[in-house]
């Protein structure tokens, strides 16, 4: 794992920290917040290098820098008492503390996500004492720099917040399930089940890539550990089957980007959705279910209408793989998975409770194979138990490195959380509302291309943090004034979503830089392709602000969620096709207005109510089959593909 050998340990001894809080050990919340952040903090240091030529870091002062990191983060818990006494009455102890707890967890924020975070986190704080000295706009009263400090780094307002507290009580465990998962082979399982099942069919490496990435993702949650995971196989069987090394890295980079968007994990940020909108966890599960299947299901369109343009077939017999020996051998993997659905959906208990009993599960599971194969191969069964030890240790391992990016992030997030609650919010927020006229749509359209401006160089949880603190209430307040009825789940979604889209925005999305690794394809190019492949996606959070029955707001019935789903789909494949230029051969003007007619009314029904229109469904589904026929009458007349571009 590139981990020193004397870190291992630490991760171990976090991992075990937040399986204990989380069942056997009564803590205060702040208190965990606060040993979180520190072994975040301290394992950031001695693992990851201070900069890009070196490739590990310092060993004459990693430790004594993630020394002095971990007690800064646990000064909460050496002085509680006192700082809860003079809370809002800091001594100079406290403020050199929290000052350089802000400096070591910005540069250690640095070290593991890159600069740009740390770069916003540090223009806001200098915002808030530079503000008072600004003409005009820009004007700000500010803070004196003790309740700057009191805010960020001494309080639950700033680093010690809602997205660290999320992070160190239930993300942490939901992680630590996906890193023994992949350790125990489940994502290989996945991406070989996949291939089985769909790699005879025209573009099949490609469809199993989707499914296989959403399948990751529903444990995974990291983009990037999706793409390592399941790329390093379908990637080169792309590649070997027809598709061009740009769009088969392409292809891999959209469908684990969107594992996030996958539930029941969804990565940290839905978690902290949950808490923002005061609702269960279940509830955004819900709400994403739909928009997250009808992004997967116009992917795996996108993959059908490249082969399609290609001329490809499906994978020989001799390479794919056979499903019922596949099956045969790895059913298990899908036992922890149930179990914690189960938790979730029929018991209805908390997420954190969930991902721990799911853990329990695996361990054991895994327990009864090591010694069942021990006994079987004639060998004792201490190492039976050894070989069990050793796989949960590294799963841990793995699980707790994953973590350092997101415990870090959320913490540096609360930083812009704390300036925020300082009064800059209400400044920002008004900017926000008078560059958009006060009007929806430009306001939905400035959110989504800042979320993507900012996630170039910031992680999904950060990206999603800064703009639906500044952003979510207003697109609430903005529709009631034009008679939509938006729910906050909408508007915090519609945030995330475009956070999402933005970990492959070029020229800095790290998900295509690991794709184009294994395809040895170029970065930029990759990301550029990737991100026309994500484009599928971003009519559906717009489509789910107008129009919250897509995320199931109001729906209790199982027949009309289906309804709903099987309409909508047809809507995104209807403006996939629009996007990829092709339905059954090329599109020409008369059947672009048509396919895009079909998209909005059949995801909207009811979008041209100002026009005395009604549901307009019939008029969707009519409009489809009228470019379908004009396609498949232009293709029926040529003995050859005869559709030449407009």
């Amino acid at each position: 794992m590139g981990l020193p050998l004397l870190a291992w340990p630490l991760a171990l001894g976090w991992a075990a920290f937040q399986l204990a809080v989380a069942r056997w050990v009564i803590l205060d919340p702040t208190l965990t917040r606060s040993v979180h952040l520190a072994f975040a903090l301290a394992l950031a240091f001695v693992s990851l290098p201070y900069g890009r030529r070196a490739n590990r870091p310092d060993p004459r002062w990693s430790w004594v820098v993630a020394t002095v990191a971990a007690l800064l983060a646990l000064y909460l818990v050496l002085d509680w008492e006192g700082l809860s006494a003079r809370a809002g009455l800091p001594l100079s102890r406290d403020l050199w503390i929290g000052g350089l707890l802000v400096l070591v967890l910005l540069e250690a924020t640095r070290r593991a996500i890159g600069p740009a975070l740390p770069l916003i986190a540090g223009f806001f704080s200098v915002y808030v004492f530079l503000g008072p000295y600004l003409p005009g706009p820009l004007s700000f009263p500010g803070a004196s720099l003790p309740r700057y400090l009191n805010q960020v780094a001494l309080s639950t307002e700033g680093i010690y917040g809602i997205p660290l507290d999320v992070s160190a009580s239930t993300v942490f465990l939901f992680v630590l399930l996906g890193g023994i998962l992949e350790r125990c082979g489940a994502g290989e399982f996945f991406t070989q089940t996949a291939l089985a099942l769909l790699g005879r069919f025209k573009g099949g490496p490609a469809k199993a890539a989707v499914v296989s990435s959403g399948l990751t993702g529903l444990v995974s949650g990291s983009s990037i550990s999706n793409i390592v995971t399941t790329g390093t196989f379908t990637i080169p069987l792309m590649k070997r089957s027809g598709f061009p090394a740009k769009k088969a890295a392409a292809i891999e980079v959209a469908a684990s980007t969107d594992g996030q968007l996958m539930p029941p994990v969804m990565g940290a940020a839905a978690f902290i959705i949950a808490e923002y909108v005061n609702l269960p966890y279940l509830e955004v599960v819900k709400a994403a279910l739909i928009p997250a299947l009808l992004s997967y299901g116009a992917l795996f369109y996108v993959t059908h209408l490249e082969a399609s343009k290609l001329g490809m077939k499906g994978l020989a017999k001799a390479d794919r793989p056979v499903l019922w020996p596949l099956l045969k051998a790895g059913w298990h993997h899908l036992i922890p998975l149930a179990v914690l659905a189960w938790e979730l959906v029929v018991l209805r208990h908390s997420p954190k409770l969930a991902a721990f009993n799911a853990i329990l599960t695996l361990a054991g599971l895994l327990l009864g194979m090591m010694l069942f194969q021990a006994k079987v191969q004639r060998r004792s069964l201490w190492s039976g138990l050894a070989d069990t030890g050793r796989i949960l240790g590294e799963g841990m391992v793995r699980g707790a490195v994953n973590m350092v990016p997101v415990a870090l992030a959320t913490a540096a997030a609360g930083i812009l959380i704390g300036t925020v609650g300082l009064g800059l919010g209400g400044m920002l927020t008004s900017w926000v509302e008078q560059l958009s006229g006060g009007q929806l749509l430009p306001l939905l359209a400035i959110t989504a291309v800042a979320s993507l401006l900012l996630g170039m160089g910031l992680p999904t949880t950060a990206t999603y943090i800064v703009m639906a603190s500044l952003t979510a209430p207003i697109i609430v307040t903005l529709g009631q004034q034009e008679g939509w009825a938006i729910p906050l789940m909408a508007a915090h979604l519609f945030c995330f979503y475009f956070g999402i889209l933005a970990d492959d925005t070029p020229p800095v999305g790290l998900a295509s830089y690991a794709a184009a690794a294994i395809a040895k394809s170029d970065p930029i190019a990759t990301g550029l392709q990737a991100f026309y492949y994500d484009l599928r996606t971003v009519i559906i959070p717009f489509m789910f602000v107008l129009n919250p029955e897509l995320i199931l707001h109001g729906i209790t019935s199982w027949t009309q969620g289906l309804w709903i789903l099987g309409r909508s789909l047809l809507g995104a494949l209807a403006f996939t096709s629009l996007l990829q230029n092709y339905l059954i051969t090329d599109n020409r003007w008369p059947e672009r207005p048509m396919l895009l007619l079909g998209a909005l009314t059949l995801m909207h029904p009811t979008i041209f109510k100002f026009w005395g229109l009604g549901n307009a469904t019939l008029l969707g589904l009519l409009a489809l089959v009228i470019a379908w026929g004009m396609q498949y009458r232009r293709v029926g007349t040529c003995s050859v593909d005869c559709g030449e571009p407009a």
